[in-house]
């Protein structure tokens, strides 16, 4: 992995077409950037957890932690997605995602947020200290590989007595 200078802030308006742009690059599909779009007119939308990686005043990354809730029975914990993230492909495999998701994770802690949960690649989220989100007996709402299916605690017991299915937005759904 090459160390590179990043600064990572929230988004801002002026980001929004580089976002889509880097989202549709770095899945090869136009679904990620359209997402992004969609979840900002939420009114759930945090913007302080829109987060994008600069390099040189170019804009090579971003991350969305987005909240949710874990359902159980007429019970509703709130959480967080962490979905999308992207990096430029030309970026790739240099330590800008795995800046992106550390920033992220600290700044969502900071607000208050107890836990995160990804769907995501089950080699990768794990560095940061996710884990299985079956640990907890946490399901997603449709059919995903249990190892790919991943929560992190951020606080200490922070999905402690919290079981259940994962509502995402419609946004998430619809896209």
């Amino acid at each position: 992995m090459i160390k590179i200078s990043l600064v990572i802030r929230p988004e801002t308006k002026k980001d929004y077409d580089a976002i889509t742009e880097i989202n549709n690059l770095a899945f090869k599909r136009e679904t990620e950037g359209k997402l992004v779009q969609n979840l900002r007119q939420n009114p759930n939308f945090v913007p302080e957890l829109s987060l994008i990686a600069e390099k040189d005043n170019r804009i090579i990354g971003h991350i969305l932690f987005y909240p949710i809730k874990i359902n159980e029975d007429n019970l509703k914990h709130d959480s967080l997605a962490l979905a999308p993230m992207s990096v430029h492909p030309d970026y790739q495999n240099k330590g800008v995602g795995s800046k992106l998701v550390q920033e992220g994770l600290k700044r969502a802690q900071k607000l208050g947020y107890k836990s995160v949960i990804v769907l995501g690649h089950p080699d990768y989220y794990p560095r940061f200290g996710f884990k299985p989100a079956s640990n907890w007996n946490i399901r997603a709402p449709f059919e995903v590989p249990n190892k790919a299916f991943l929560a992190l605690e951020l606080k200490k017991d922070g999905l402690k007595d919290i079981t259940g299915t994962v509502e995402y937005p419609k946004e998430y759904i619809d896209v």
